[in-house]
């Protein structure tokens, strides 16, 4: 039975609702203001929550503000009330994150409408998560052997030759192996990071509200959050000398974890394959992709490896099938293919510019 959390103040308005709601076999939790109503929406997660706009304490916008802000009650189906029709609170509610707005006074037809349509909208949304699921359930069954099969190779080899041998191995060499397991693992962590990463980033790409969730976060600063994870890396793979900084600052919408994630793999593909000695260049600017009223940031990493053939940038443009990806792409291709897929579900997106032998440009646009 389905759970529905009534927010609303007039008491008539609120029991009318309430006999509604049970008539129709839903269960139903009230609230009389929107402190209260935010309290037990947390309590009771329901699976949708109908909400007044003007009441005191906290109003409704207060209310959706609030819920979008935690993870559990974030994506809940949200449908406010009102007495007022003016279309900036209408749009003011939809910003926010609402799924409808029905206004008073209404009809039992027309509130029982609009709450089977938010719940449609949810059963296709968790019909095509569970597809996707099985999809990915099902590329990674076929992917990641193949994917694991060189660093367990290595991990398994160098541990089994210790295991037998330590009595006749020599100090160093015992180090030098044990070296290379941690290599080899420190690898596959970060395949199986990605993995997850990536099947993560297709089930939001299914769902809107979890789009929206994912656009909510910002970095206020964004160049020296980018310096920092550009030295951390240069640092570790001893390329200080290396690096060429140029980086316009500006508020961008993205997590800051999803961002040094991005700047990470850009970076680390550039260090992978570029000869030490080379410059690798990171460089941003802001641009207005055609329209100055919703300006872009971009961000530049160019380095002077070996280039990419043009094959192998449309295996990480085009929409191939997961698989395909993976077996096709080693290192951090998946990386750049996990970059992409965030920069596009966040708004932005990736594109590659290579010369073989000469260079390669991988940029990020992202909204401000």
């Amino acid at each position: 039975m389905k759970k529905i959390l009534v927010i609303e103040d007039e008491q008539a308005v609120r029991e009318n609702l309430m006999d509604l709601l049970d008539a129709e076999n839903f269960t139903v939790v009230a609230a009389d203001n929107g402190c209260a109503g935010v309290d037990l929406a947390q309590e009771h997660l329901p699976d949708l929550i109908i909400c007044d706009v003007m009441m005191p304490k906290l109003d409704g916008f207060g209310v959706l503000t609030e819920l979008r802000k935690k993870p559990s009650t974030a994506t809940i189906p949200f449908v406010f009330l009102s007495a007022r029709a003016d279309k900036n609170d209408w749009r003011h509610g939809m910003e926010l994150g609402a799924d409808d707005y029905v206004t008073k006074p209404f009809t039992a037809e027309e509130l029982l409408k609009a709450i089977s349509a938010r719940f449609e909208k949810k059963a296709t949304i968790e019909r095509q998560q569970a597809k996707k699921m099985d999809w990915l359930r099902n590329s990674i069954t076929k992917s990641m052997p193949h994917a694991m099969r060189s660093p367990l190779t290595h991990i398994l080899g160098f541990s089994q030759f210790i295991v037998e041998e330590v009595d006749t191995l020599e100090r160093q060499d015992i180090k030098e192996m044990a070296g290379k397991i941690s290599t080899s693992a420190e690898r596959l962590h970060k395949l199986i990071q990605n993995f997850l990463l990536y099947a993560e980033l297709e089930l939001i790409a299914t769902d809107p509200e979890r789009i929206k969730t994912l656009r909510n976060s910002h970095v206020k600063s964004a160049a020296p959050a980018i310096e920092t994870i550009v030295w951390d890396w240069a640092k570790r793979l001893d390329r200080g000398g290396d690096i060429e900084i140029d980086l316009q600052d500006s508020t961008i919408q993205i997590a800051k974890i999803k961002l040094e994630k991005i700047v990470a793999e850009l970076i680390d593909n550039a260090f992978k394959y570029s000869s030490p000695g080379t410059p690798v260049h990171v460089s941003s600017t802001i641009i207005d992709r055609g329209n100055p009223a919703k300006p872009f940031y971009a961000l530049s990493v160019t380095d002077k490896g070996c280039g990419m053939i043009s094959s192998q940038i449309a295996q990480l443009e085009a929409n191939q099938e997961f698989e395909n990806k993976l077996y096709e792409q080693t290192g951090s291709g998946l990386g750049l293919i996990i970059s992409k897929r965030l920069a596009q579900l966040l708004g932005g997106e990736l594109t590659i510019e290579s010369i073989p032998n000469l260079g390669t440009t991988v940029r990020v646009v992202l909204p401000i």
